[in-house]
């Protein structure tokens, strides 16, 4: 066994004996436990930083994010909180950021934090607007492959990973078969919710490592005119069925010209926390592939919105909640292309973005490193960030040109398999969209940072 094994192995053995005592007495042992990871991230580069700052909210027992925190006690199956702390903030953050970095030093290339992987492109609703439908709904990545992408995404580092689609629940049980073997791993799902019953919820609580992030697009009447009628009722379904087994799950939430003053409304946080939700993504629709519907790109004006009320909410409300591309000034600007997560589609195609369909690469014929030293993906580490306003990171949606550029110097070809796009095609129709929010992006970054 090398060293390295050996030291990951005691970090983990530490914190299993620290979670043993843990539940007694959580506002007595979490700063405990909190300290013990400060010590642990000697760098001060995984959780240290992370660990300070929950710490701190501590002192008052009063704030929104102490009520968060606090929830996971009273919300949430004992087994299921242990298994996911273990496996998110002790391998995919501690230990696989660790090994992460050596294997970028060793490579000279990206290596991610996670991993998105589309099992399936088959879907059982018909979103409007979604790119979905331009697979046919008849792509599927068999167990094998991705059985092979997480073993060697393990050997880079990388301990969590999120499924999309398509629907990812069409294939539940080779789902919950991967967490079984890779029980090391944290999963996330985005998922529409619908397909989630009393069984499958059985099973989330069984292997205890796999956490829903639930489609919604507002209330029942924005929800059900994009998804369908019906959707709304069925997410509301899901959601109490996840509450009452005290299973973790978020939502995931796509804001449009046509929702995005519900989405950020504060009736609408408040009723996702009183459904149960511990968490929230939030994405700006994109106009990716040739049925995609330009209309419904946010406004400037309804993305500052976004932006104002999210950072607000922050400040109140009990949900912990991440903005795709707003939130560019935490991470210091895009994230993609392997910087800290990849797309890799049910063809196999190997995306730097989930909203960036294009690949030189493919997992059935290169390996994942082969991949993140590939053109495209090195155009993507040679160019990051690409612009020093972080409130501008997309080289799609912000920054006109520079995606074009790189899939042109790379030579990757679209991934559309029915409706190949060209890449000057799809960047035409976010040019309106980038020349409005540079801007407000300039003032908001001048408000923020002087």
């Amino acid at each position: 066994m090398s060293k390295k094994t050996i030291l990951e192995n005691l970090q983990t053995f530490g914190v299993k004996k620290v979670l043993t005592y843990l539940d007694s007495n959580p506002n007595k042992n979490i700063p405990r436990i909190l300290d013990w990871l400060i010590i642990a991230d000697k760098e001060n580069k995984y959780v240290g930083k992370q660990a300070q700052a929950v710490k701190n909210i501590f002192v008052s027992s009063e704030n929104n994010w102490y009520r968060l925190i606090k929830s996971l006690w009273t919300d949430v199956d004992d087994g299921v909180r242990k298994k996911m702390f273990e496996n998110f903030v002790i391998n995919a953050c501690l230990i696989g950021g660790k090994r992460q970095d050596k294997a970028k030093e060793k490579n000279e290339c990206n290596i991610p934090w996670t991993i998105l992987l589309d099992p399936t492109s088959a879907c059982n609703l018909h979103c409007t607007g979604c790119w979905a439908a331009d697979y046919g709904n008849t792509l599927k990545m068999d167990y094998d492959t991705l059985d092979s992408i997480i073993r060697q995404g393990k050997e880079l580092g990388v301990y969590f990973y999120v499924y999309s689609g398509g629907e990812p629940l069409v294939r539940k049980r080779d789902i919950i078969t991967l967490c079984e073997k890779h029980s090391d791993c944290a999963f996330l799902a985005f998922t529409n919710g619908t397909l989630i019953d009393e069984e499958f919820a059985d099973e989330m609580l069984r292997v205890q490592n796999f956490v829903p992030a639930i489609s919604v697009e507002g209330f029942e009447e924005e929800t059900d005119s994009r998804r369908g009628n019906g959707t709304y009722q069925a997410v509301m379904r899901a959601m109490k069925i996840l509450r009452d087994k005290k299973l973790v799950f978020g939502i995931s939430s796509c804001y449009t010209s046509k929702n995005t003053e519900i989405i950020g409304s504060e009736e609408y946080f408040d009723d996702m926390i009183e459904k149960g939700a511990k968490f929230a993504w939030f994405f700006t629709y994109m106009p990716v592939g040739v049925d995609a519907v330009p209309e419904l790109l946010a406004t400037a004006q309804q993305r500052e919105f976004m932006y104002r009320q999210i950072r607000a909410f922050r400040e109140t409300k009990p949900i912990f909640t991440m903005d795709f591309w707003n939130d560019g000034e935490y991470v210091n600007g895009c994230i993609a292309g392997g910087r800290c997560y990849l797309h890799i589609n049910a063809n196999g195609d190997i995306e730097p973005c989930a909203f960036i369909h294009y690949a030189d690469s493919n997992i059935h014929e290169k390996t994942l490193i082969e991949a993140f030293k590939s053109p495209l993906f090195m155009q993507y580490h040679d160019n990051q960030p690409f612009n020093d306003n972080h409130l501008r990171p997309c080289p799609l949606l912000d920054n006109q040109g520079r995606l074009a550029e790189m899939v042109e110097k790379s030579k990757a070809k679209s991934t559309e398999l029915q409706n190949p796009e060209n890449v000057c095609n799809l960047t035409a129709k976010c040019e309106k969209a980038a020349e409005e929010w540079a801007p407000v992006a300039e003032r908001l970054w001048h408000e923020a940072h002087g």
